[in-house]
């Protein structure tokens, strides 16, 4: 049973009680299973463009640039790092003080390559009396450790990581928020030279940013020839997602309070809905390279982009003879083909589908925000990828999917996750505007049914976790979604400090 100070705690948060029934009940029944048509494949849904291609989209990515639209690179940058450090917590942690694991050995056996070396040799100095080599010399492996993740020292496991120091240079080093500016000058520069970054931040850090962009704004611009007009926002309240105990009532806070937990990426889907662009650039912010390493990524940006606008021009030449009346057959059939050969819609019962209500469910089908998605050739990483799934309108398109939207009992839907060619590496470019120049309403086209639970637990007591649909998942179900390949030089996360060691990052 709900207290009046339930009800006052979830319309603070600027939720409705439905929404919280919504989710209560979500919890209770979980999520049902995505029914797969295919694996997304080279041969059947993923695009490889040819040389030609290559030309013709980046020119028309660099014409688009010239007209005056509205670009932005939309970098969620809210996690912390803690995970990035996790086998250097066990160890700080641990009761062994020798050296017998092979990630800590590889770290400090290459301690001077990391981009954050000064800086922690530097705060050695001033808490322990000692600069890294002497104290890898006394085997104080620990106090070095505790420098770099904890405070009074550089506290690195604490902050997110955009704000690490992620790569070196011979003047300089940068954090990912840093190079995210550069790879916007590259290939997202608008005509008035404006260059439009949005990064979603979390609360407590805000102010660490502002305060790095403020620091460093002026030597990227001059640098680039660029105006940088840098946004941040965060997750809002309303997306938070409470929890539940094992039986499925509301967990509560030792205070009596109903525990909220962020509701996941896929909350983003409600910033993303906030940006006023024409296409926007989303990318993680952990992958990205030092300067010697990007030309494939500017590259292939502007090829997704290219790809974009071609496609999103044919549709909306579409959408404009349609709503002029008198369409033909002949040019009713070849808007069937369209959708089928270039945007990846099928419809096993078009045949049912009346003509009279056959141009309104083209006019629904095309009239979508849209969205390109690099896909690299899986190397195991764990997380999503490409797949033919069916819609609720018994229509079949492409969806980005997570293993735990897929039925593990069922052995073909198993293999075809398991055996997927490609892999998602969040690098999508996002067309926003519809063909009258209005924005998209994006949480219309969410499919609300494709969240996640997990098992979690709080203050020693177990508890059910409720994500919503994910930003790329579930939340853009929905839109227009064409797969085109890229080569995995473009794929360079960095989900453990030693991937830092990488030769991609040095």
């Amino acid at each position: 049973m709900l207290n009046p100070n339930d009800f006052n705690q979830i319309e603070a948060k600027g939720m409705t009680i439905e929404q919280f029934n919504t989710q209560l009940q979500a919890l209770k029944d979980g999520f049902p299973y995505l029914k797969l048509y295919a694996e997304a494949t080279t041969k059947h849904g993923i695009v490889t463009p040819n040389e030609a291609d290559h030309i013709h989209s980046t020119k028309a990515w660099e014409r688009y640039l010239q007209t005056g639209h509205t670009i932005v690179k939309f970098v969620p940058a809210s996690g912390a790092a803690s995970r990035m450090f996790k086998d250097l917590f066990s160890y700080l942690n641990g009761s062994k003080d020798i050296l017998d694991n092979d990630f800590i050995i590889k770290f400090f056996d290459n301690i001077e390559n990391f981009a954050f070396y000064s800086d922690l040799n530097s705060i050695c100095v001033i808490n322990e009396g000692k600069n890294i080599n002497e104290l890898l010399n006394n085997k104080d492996y620990k106090r070095i450790i505790n420098n770099l993740l904890n405070t009074p020292g550089l506290g690195y496991g604490q902050l997110p990581k955009g704000l690490l120091k992620f790569h070196k240079y011979k003047d300089e080093v940068r954090t990912p928020l840093e190079e995210h500016l550069v790879e916007g000058a590259l290939y997202a520069k608008d005509s008035n030279n404006i260059v439009n970054v949005h990064f979603t931040v979390s609360k407590e850090h805000r102010e660490l940013f502002a305060t790095l962009v403020n620091n460093i704004i002026d030597k990227y611009s001059e640098m680039f020839g660029v105006i940088y007009n840098i946004n941040f926002s965060e997750q809002k309240p309303s997306t938070d997602t409470v929890a539940v105990n094992p039986d499925n009532t509301p967990f509560r806070n030792e205070d009596g309070s109903i525990l909220f937990r962020p509701g996941g990426h896929g909350a983003l889907i409600e910033n993303l809905n906030d940006i006023d662009a024409d296409i926007v650039f989303i990318k993680n912010i952990d992958n990205v390279v030092p300067d010697k390493y990007k030309d494939d990524t500017v590259i292939y940006k502007k090829i997704l982009a290219g790809v974009l606008v071609r496609i999103q021009q044919k549709i909306f030449n579409y959408l404009e003879l349609i709503d002029g009346g008198n369409i033909s057959k002949s040019q009713i059939d070849e808007i069937l083909s369209f959708m089928k050969d270039e945007l990846f819609i099928i419809n096993p019962q078009m045949d049912n589908i009346e003509d009279k209500n056959l141009v309104e469910y083209l006019k629904s089908k095309l009239d979508r925000p849209i969205r390109v998605c690099g896909m690299v050739k899986n190397v195991g990483e764990p997380g999503g990828g490409p797949f033919w799934a069916y819609n609720n309108d018994g229509s079949i398109s492409l969806q980005i999917l997570e293993s735990s939207q897929i039925d593990n009992s069922n052995k073909e839907y198993l293999k075809m996750f398991t055996e997927g060619t490609h892999f998602n590496p969040v690098d999508i470019v996002c067309g926003l505007k519809n063909y009258k120049g209005n924005r998209f309403d994006l949480r219309k086209y969410v499919d609300h049914a494709t969240g996640f639970i997990s098992n979690k637990s709080k203050d020693g007591k177990e508890l059910k976790a409720l994500e919503l649909p994910g930003l790329w998942n579930g939340s853009m179900s929905d839109w227009t979604t064409i797969f085109v390949e890229v080569p995995l030089s473009t794929f360079n996360p960095v989900k453990t400090v030693n991937d830092l060691l990488r030769k991609e990052h040095q």
